[in-house]
């Protein structure tokens, strides 16, 4: 149980520290939000509790192509948001992520690559 406290903890303060570098400045809290942090304390906790390599590396394999079809989120929210406000933005964004990854899941199945 303590174990499964000190990931919720350290996976918590991961997000603080963007949330937080971020109030202080937007370059700052942009370049930590874009680094793989969540998958790297991810591939740790699975490394630490002994799962086979072949998870390990089919994690990070997923999340690549996950993250894929986020992308153009990201550019759709700073366009958004000034005209449609925060709520609808952040429902119009997850909408886009959704159909940009079903899109993106039909377009490279046809290479062996499954993603639902």
């Amino acid at each position: 149980m303590t174990w499964l406290i000190t990931k919720y903890l350290m996976t918590a303060a991961v997000v603080v520290i963007v949330s937080e570098a971020a109030k202080r400045s937007d370059r700052l809290g942009g370049l930590i939000a874009a680094l793989p942090l969540v998958t790297v304390l991810a591939l740790i906790w699975l490394h630490v509790e002994q799962q086979p390599l072949e998870k390990i590396a089919n994690h990070a394999r997923y999340t690549f192509w996950y993250v894929v079809p986020t992308l153009p989120m990201f550019l759709a929210f700073p366009f958004l948001l000034p005209r449609l406000g925060f709520w609808p933005t952040l429902l119009a964004s997850v909408v886009i992520t959704v159909v940009c990854f079903a899109l993106f899941a039909w377009a490279v199945k046809p290479f062996g690559i499954e993603l639902l």
